[in-house]
């Protein structure tokens, strides 16, 4: 990938959503309540050949977003990464038009099948984002939540649950967390 275009990745999808961030806080912290919702994506969750930059950003906001949390819990200051599930926006018609030679005869595949059968609803991922937006989500904070696989709406009656452990985070994987018992 062109050097040009991986910084510009990191600068649109990582730095303007810090940036805006910035901006928030102050306002938030002075009000003692805020909500934060960062759009991530598939990038985030699995290796994407070829779109390094793409999938490096949307890795670095869940776990931006998952930081930031904890430095404002105390302020009741909600911060959620939302993965809206596939969608057809114009990245779709950029990676389509960029062809398999760039993007990788896989992944273009995909890309082919996705713009014939709708990709997912956008209403979804507003849904959730609404949802987020809202004092029922209040105390959800530092998750990764899918709008298309995740039971979302049920979330406020497993608060403490998602508060104690480390479901819908980005997190490492070791041998016995897939029952293998060669790393003990």
């Amino acid at each position: 990938m062109d050097w040009a275009e991986w910084v510009q990745a990191i600068e649109v999808n990582l730095l303007g959503s810090i940036l805006l961030c910035r901006e928030l806080l102050p306002h938030f912290k002075k009000n003692r309540y805020g909500k934060i919702i960062q759009l991530s994506g598939g990038g985030a969750t699995n290796p994407l050949p070829r779109l390094s930059a793409y999938a490096a950003s949307k890795a670095a906001i869940v776990r931006f977003a998952e930081t930031l949390a904890e430095e404002v819990r105390a302020d009741h200051i909600d911060v959620n990464s939302v993965a809206p599930g596939p969608l057809n926006t114009r990245l779709l018609d950029e990676v389509l038009q960029a062809g398999p030679e760039k993007v990788g005869k896989d992944f273009y595949e995909r890309s082919l099948k996705q713009k014939a059968e709708g990709g997912a609803p956008v209403e979804k991922g507003a849904a959730l984002s609404v949802f987020l937006a809202s004092s029922a989500s209040d105390g959800i904070t530092g998750k990764l939540i899918s709008a298309v696989w995740d039971d979302w709406d049920t979330f406020p009656q497993h608060l403490d649950d998602l508060n104690q452990s480390d479901v819908y985070t980005l997190r490492r994987i070791v041998p016995k967390d897939r029952g293998l018992k060669w790393d003990d």
